[in-house]
């Protein structure tokens, strides 16, 4: 069989409209800071495509900065504060750039517990107010669940503190309006909806204060520096154009048929976040005696592409700290992932289906 890609959450296929505009762009000499014909033309591009970004948040162009990826854009902002506030489900890009940070708790369902939160900001002296940031993911990348990234922000806005969120997830998957959220800054990345890697953008908003981690030139406002990955911003904004958030919406009911066929043939497997809201692509799956490297082994050589948590750590699969963070421990070696996206079909989710219950049935 054709074999079957549902691992988007991972990284999405590049959209053919990413690709045509990314190969018109290869032959001319690109660098959006000269101030010849060529770097002029390079410049108008690239504000083009800046404008396809910031119109797809409803924010100003002066408020998108371009950086090398998502994690970029999340370290960018985490070290321009002393004190972090971050939940336990984040992803590695901000946990690891803050082992300090207070660490908000999640339910069993992962959604954070927004009394805790609301206790740390109202224990903050005044003092420290300036210099605290709270970073909460707006979906997770192993699970699906969003968070009431609104509440959170509104929350941070009473107690005068600033207020990030991760919505790499986010993006392509749900409509985003960010002046209606009461954020300062939210992290982008193009690969996640069909960009091209290496590139991904960070939401500052106006007003809000941003030493460039990086020293060189004065690019992106002085707030990011280095010559712009022009090839790859381009990707990125035709693909944030192109892409169909009714087309992954439509996913939800696929992956619920899904998940009810395999639960009625086997009730031990467990849904994980099921109670939460989850993004219409994704479905994480506990499957009780079967660890997760398995799982994907064995469901690759059954022609679907799968993964256990997040793509990030060279191919190593180990126990899932979302999973343990959503007291399920037990569970954490054992939660497989499947993410759709823009090329998936009804009827790969409904074999992805029957490829689970077929190998679980003669490896449990």
């Amino acid at each position: 069989m054709t074999p079957v890609y549902l691992d988007y959450n991972a990284t999405a296929p590049l959209l053919p409209e990413a690709a045509k505009a990314m190969v018109a762009l290869a032959n001319l000499p690109a660098n959006p800071s000269s101030i010849h014909q060529f770097g002029r033309a390079a410049r108008t591009q690239m504000d083009a495509a800046r404008h396809q970004l910031a119109d797809a948040l409803a924010v100003s162009v002066h408020d998108i900065i371009f950086t090398s990826g998502g994690t970029e854009a999340n370290n960018l902002v985490l070290g321009n504060y002393r004190h972090i506030i971050t939940s336990a489900v984040e992803h590695d890009a901000v946990l690891a750039a803050c082992p300090d940070a207070q660490i908000i708790d999640v339910d069993e369902n992962g959604l954070i517990r927004l009394d805790q939160l609301q206790a740390m900001l109202a224990a903050l002296p005044d003092t420290d107010k300036a210099q605290t940031l709270v970073s909460v993911m707006a979906a997770n990348n192993e699970t699906g669940v969003v968070q009431p990234i609104e509440a959170v922000a509104d929350m941070c806005c009473a107690y005068n503190v600033a207020c990030h969120s991760d919505m790499i997830q986010f993006l392509g998957k749900a409509p985003i309006n960010l002046p209606q959220i009461n954020l300062n800054f939210a992290s982008f990345s193009a690969h996640k909806l069909g960009g091209p890697s290496g590139v991904g953008a960070l939401y500052c908003r106006a007003g809000q204060q941003l030493v460039s981690l990086l020293r060189g030139g004065g690019q992106e406002q002085g707030r990011r520096a280095g010559t712009e990955n022009l090839p790859g911003i381009i990707g990125f904004g035709a693909a944030v154009a192109a892409h169909d958030i009714a087309n992954i919406n439509i996913q939800a009911s696929w992956r619920d048929a899904m998940e009810a066929t395999i639960q009625r043939a086997y009730p031990e497997i467990e849904v994980m976040g099921a109670a939460a809201p989850r993004l219409a692509n994704t479905s994480a799956l506990y499957l009780p005696q079967l660890s997760a490297q398995k799982a994907v082994m064995l469901m690759d050589l059954a022609g679907f592409a799968v993964s256990a948590g997040a793509a990030c750590s060279s191919g190593k699969v180990g126990d899932s700290h979302v999973i343990t963070a959503m007291a399920r421990g037990d569970a954490a070696a054992n939660v497989i992932r499947i993410s759709g996206g823009w090329q998936s079909t009804e009827a790969e989710w409904t074999g992805v289906a029957k490829a689970i219950i077929e190998i679980y049935k003669t490896q449990h």
